[in-house]
């Protein structure tokens, strides 16, 4: 049996790929809520790593055990998790510490050769940085990135059900799948895109906070957020795609909205309220007019900069465009429905961007490529035998 186990299942040149190794790989792939054919998904992942392994040996690459133990502490700390703990919660999915030391060491050197060698051919210009921005002269192009979204309700007064959330949460953190995050979406989520697995359309990413912006850009295809608190609440966001428009991307420099606060909550007298108002409300100057027999404290009108704006309302306005409703939030415990309506947003002709955050996302967009291109002649010549 143990023969069997440890016996070879695929040879890459001259490097074996153990069953074994394929058993703990799929574990590991299941512990990432990965969708497909794990056992296939892992014969292909491990090929690639070997053929990696036999180029960072032609390189005389070797990851030192000090990066090593910092890459690993990073990797648990998107769980929330200590790298004891990480490694104590494998284990108890029948993972070796071995198999998650080989499959950090071999992305984290990989990365870096990757960097080391095609770093000097990858220079981003400034004028990169404005196309991307869509702030070039003529034709501008803007950066749209397509997400999906989770909140959990995490109050503040409710502490056991704030600690629920944030396990839920750590979970959601390490998937890798968007089958999985979808199926979380649908069972745990508060937004009403629950109902298509968290999925959102296409959107410029300067609709995002700007705080947001950089965190979303740095995501890999697939990965998603580490946890992000909000108000009573806990946000995620799974990266599915990144592209550039031709249109402009304006920075906005302020965003106006309006929050109408009625009684009652998410209640069905509450959310019948709310659909009142959006069936009688098509822009925020609408809203006065409803408003009138209300307390005075009853309708906000609020013009900030984005960076300035609660994070659980910039989340809500990302997704509108100007006269769009969300009816998400709630305040007062639970007793409030938020109506929130987007009036406009003002973009700013010049004004400071991250223009670090975009310099990194093109640079990592074009070594990924290379990096693909790479593997994909190692394996064009490489001599792999399946036993």
């Amino acid at each position: 049996m143990a023969q069997g186990l440890f016996s070879p299942a695929i040879t890459v040149n001259d490097k074996v790929v153990t069953n074994y190794e394929i058993n703990q790989r799929v574990l590991l792939l299941q512990l990432f809520r990965t969708p497909g054919n794990l056992p296939e998904l892992a014969r292909e992942q491990l090929i690639d790593d070997r053929l990696k392994a036999q180029e960072l040996d032609r390189a005389g690459l070797r990851l030192s055990e000090e990066a090593l133990e910092t890459e690993m502490t990073a990797f648990a700390q998107r769980a929330n998790l200590g790298l004891d703990q990480f490694i104590a919660q494998l284990a108890s999915a029948g993972i070796a510490e071995a198999t998650i030391r080989d499959f950090v060491g071999t992305g984290a050197a990989w990365r870096e050769y990757i960097r080391s060698r095609y770093g000097a051919r990858v220079e981003i210009t400034e004028a990169d940085i404005d196309r991307a921005l869509g702030q070039s002269a003529g034709n501008g192009i803007q950066i749209q990135v397509l997400l999906s979204e989770i909140i959990l309700p995490a109050p503040e007064e409710r502490p056991e059900m704030a600690a629920q959330a944030a396990a839920i949460a750590n979970d959601i953190a390490q998937m890798t799948s968007t089958a999985a995050f979808s199926a979380a979406a649908r069972e745990y989520s508060a937004l009403p895109t629950r109902e298509n697995g968290g999925r959102l359309g296409w959107l410029p990413i300067t609709n995002y906070p700007p705080q947001l912006r950089g965190l979303i850009l740095s995501l890999d295809q697939n990965a998603v957020t580490a946890p992000l608190p909000i108000p009573n609440g806990i946000a995620l966001f799974q990266m599915r795609g990144v592209r550039e428009v031709t249109g402009p991307a304006p920075e906005f420099g302020a965003i106006e909205y309006a929050a109408l606060y009625l009684p009652g909550g998410r209640t069905e007298a509450g959310l019948a309220a709310a659909a009142r108002v959006r069936d009688a409300a098509d822009t925020c100057d609408d809203l006065y007019g409803i408003a009138q027999d209300m307390p005075e404290e009853a309708l906000e009108r609020i013009t900030l900069p984005p960076a300035e704006i609660p994070s659980d309302v910039a989340i809500e306005l990302a997704r509108l465009d100007p006269g769009e409703v969300s009816t998400t939030l709630t305040s007062a415990d639970g007793q409030t429905l938020v109506f929130l309506m987007l009036c406009g947003r003002t973009p700013v002709l010049e004004g400071e961007v991250d223009r670090g955050a975009i310099r990194n996302q093109l640079r990592g967009q074009r070594l990924t490529g290379l990096a693909d291109a790479l593997i994909a002649d190692l394996r064009a010549s490489a001599t792999i035998v399946t036993q």
